[in-house]
């Protein structure tokens, strides 16, 4: 058994190894990656100021194997996509939804993650339980970024169709969103079940998730139409998939680590 066990382990090894060498080596060229840093645990700032998070580990790997050298630069989501599609940058990652609309301006990588779509409020909310309870009640008020998945549920999936509804309170950054939720100013905050979590683990009970999943999301990385760096990109994300880094990352940043360490 044990060596049935051992020959298994190195045939895989092997296969792992044959894949890395599949990768295609683009020879320590840079690549610009603009980010929000503002979805834990995908992308964040800890409590020492640092950039840390799920796509960073990921990009450090993909860096590695398609000999890349990575350049970080940050910018707000409701400009990200634009400067990526203007070239400003050469990728952009900030827990990005696949969407049909946005592939009009930009290119998007493989799916590197599936995340389902939440309801985030405050850790003591009692007036609702779920979007239609949500939705039932005038006085309840909703954050949103322009132009997000989630703006767009909230639009369509929880309220009435009207993207000039006045119980949608727009912010500039999802983060901002998050702290008019907590000081009361809003009542809900939409968001990817990824990024919730990392908030409510964070909240000290100050937030928490409720109702079901309203649906799933795919995310990827952007890059500007036509870009080389897709295809490599791709493959290097079907490697950490193959030989278990993608799941060995989400043990790490969904179960193992806890914000504010």
């Amino acid at each position: 058994m044990k060596a049935a066990l051992a020959l298994a382990a190195a045939l895989a090894a092997t296969a792992t190894l044959a894949a890395a060498q599949d990768l295609p080596d683009l020879g320590g060229r840079e690549v610009v990656v603009v980010t929000e840093n503002a979805y834990p645990p995908l992308q964040f700032l800890d409590a020492s100021g640092n950039a840390i998070g799920w796509e960073y580990d990921a990009m450090a790997e993909i860096a590695k194997r398609l000999n890349i050298t990575v350049k970080y630069e940050n910018i707000s989501w409701d400009a990200m996509i634009a400067a990526v599609s203007e070239g400003q940058y050469d990728m952009g990652m900030t827990g990005i939804t696949i969407r049909d609309d946005r592939k009009e301006q930009v290119d998007f990588s493989d799916p590197y993650m599936r995340s389902e779509m939440v309801m985030m409020v405050r850790g003591d909310e009692d007036r609702f339980t779920d979007a239609a309870s949500f939705a039932a009640n005038p006085d309840l008020l909703m954050a949103a970024q322009p132009g997000t998945t989630p703006f767009y549920v909230g639009v369509y999936e929880v309220l009435d169709g009207n993207e000039a509804n006045p119980r949608i309170k727009l912010f500039e950054t999802f983060g901002a969103g998050v702290e008019a939720l907590k000081a009361g100013d809003v009542d809900l905050v939409l968001t990817d079940g990824t990024a919730g979590k990392g908030y409510v683990e964070a909240s000290n009970g100050g937030l928490k998730i409720i109702g079901e999943p309203l649906g799933t999301e795919d995310f990827g990385f952007i890059f500007p139409k036509g870009s080389d760096l897709v295809e490599p990109i791709n493959a290097a994300i079907a490697s950490l998939r193959a030989d278990g880094t993608l799941d060995a990352l989400n043990t790490k940043w969904f179960l193992d680590y806890k914000m504010g360490q």
